[in-house]
């Protein structure tokens, strides 16, 4: 039996959706915002206990994410599809496979086969160019829980329109981001969650993305202690305006938000 740990610790590196905000020369009031709560990098979290630090999705912020939060150790990196904005920053695992030798990757077949065309140097077996760093594969299979340091990791498939995407259980926090729609049968995986994490993308609806309504109806379905919004575009709106009309106990992420379980 796997030995609960005390304390989970959730830093949320970023929140925004594919963009980010600012989106690049955009004149939106939001992107023009000196809120840095409307500030958001590339959507990623990292989740820390005792001497573990797992990154769930590593894309193109990676490096200033891990700059604004600094950590000594990686234990792994969780893939939860292959979309540039999740997967892009995979080559600034550098300096710590530098330290530490090939570090653990946990992605299902068809992620970990889009990161082998993407990144054919950091996959290979022969002819290494010698600055790139080396992976440890994982694969991640469809209601089958996989260790995570002393903990377990139980996989949650959502769909993003038509593409499957893996959430993750860890205790009883929740991520998913990216969702669109999701079984009963996912759902049920769910029960007695204390923190959900979820996609809310915009208000408007979006054809492979909770919109605001959906994302609530969602939590309300699944009903947590606690929910946060992410994945977020400027569309959703100012920070600080959207939470006020936020049910309670649901609140919008921001970058560098740090809770614990």
């Amino acid at each position: 039996m796997i030995k609960k740990a005390e304390l989970l610790k959730i830093t949320f590196l970023g929140t925004g959706t594919s963009q980010g905000i600012p989106v690049i020369g955009s004149k939106h009031p939001v992107c023009l915002s000196k809120d840095p709560k409307d500030k958001r990098l590339r959507v990623s979290v990292l989740l820390s206990w005792d001497n573990y630090n797992y990154i769930i999705d590593c894309g193109p912020d990676f490096r200033q994410q891990l700059l604004q939060n600094p950590i000594s150790n990686l234990s792994g990196v969780l893939f939860t599809h292959e979309h540039s904005d999740h997967t892009a920053g995979l080559d600034d695992i550098r300096p710590f496979f530098f330290r530490q030798g090939d570090i653990p990757v946990y992605a299902d077949k068809q992620v970990i086969a889009a990161l082998k065309r993407r990144f054919a140097y950091i996959f290979a077996d022969e002819n290494r160019y010698p600055g790139a760093p080396a992976v440890a594969i994982n694969e991640i299979k469809e209601n089958t829980p996989f260790k995570l340091g002393n903990k377990v990791a139980i996989p949650i498939k959502v769909l993003h329109n038509r593409l499957e995407v893996f959430g993750f259980r860890i205790d009883d926090f929740v991520y998913l981001t990216d969702v669109k729609s999701i079984s009963k049968e996912e759902i049920a995986k769910l029960t007695g969650v204390k923190v959900l994490v979820v996609n809310a993308l915009r208000i408007e609806a979006h054809h492979s993305h909770f919109n605001l309504d959906e994302a609530l109806a969602f939590i309300k379905e699944v009903q947590p202690e606690t929910a946060y919004l992410t994945h977020i575009s400027h569309l959703l709106g100012f920070h600080k305006e959207v939470e006020k009309i936020l049910p309670k106990k649901v609140h919008l992420a921001y970058d560098n938000l740090t809770i614990n379980i």
